[in-house]
């Protein structure tokens, strides 16, 4: 799924919108693997930190959530919002800085309308970033 189809299905627009590509596990439908490239212009990187600049664990836990949507795409529409609900167990492995191609790994493990609990991590080259668990509500705007 490319950056169009994406913004099909989520609310989220520039320069909040921080996944670029995403792929339904063929064989799952409860998992998924989204891509974002930080290019270094961004603006959670200005002044985090000068001279070194590194991607805020709040950002990280964002993508995460972003990329959990599309497991989530047939609850959506122009009515609702996703909000996070939770944040369970997240850790933060490595930095990840300009240049890294983030990979984000999602998976839903269980829906409780208008909940729904996933995990996740994302990883830059085969390497663990962050992890964690986390919950969301899809729920009607205003």
């Amino acid at each position: 799924m490319n950056l169009e189809e994406i913004k099909q299905i989520l609310p989220h627009r520039e320069p909040m919108l921080l996944i670029e590509e995403v792929y339904p596990d063929a064989e799952n439908d409860n998992k998924a693997v989204a891509y974002y490239t930080v290019k270094g212009d961004e603006y959670f990187l200005q002044g985090h930190f000068p001279g070194n600049p590194i991607v805020p664990g709040v950002i990280q836990c964002e993508m995460m959530a972003q990329a959990s949507c599309i497991l989530l795409k047939d609850k959506f529409s122009d009515d609702v919002v996703p909000l996070y609900t939770g944040l369970n167990n997240v850790k933060f492995k490595g930095q990840i800085k300009p240049g890294d191609k983030i990979q984000m790994d999602v998976e839903l493990v269980q829906s409780r309308e208008p909940f729904h609990f996933l995990k996740g991590k994302l990883s830059v080259d085969g390497k663990l970033c962050m992890k964690g668990e986390f919950s969301v509500a899809i729920v009607p705007k205003n």
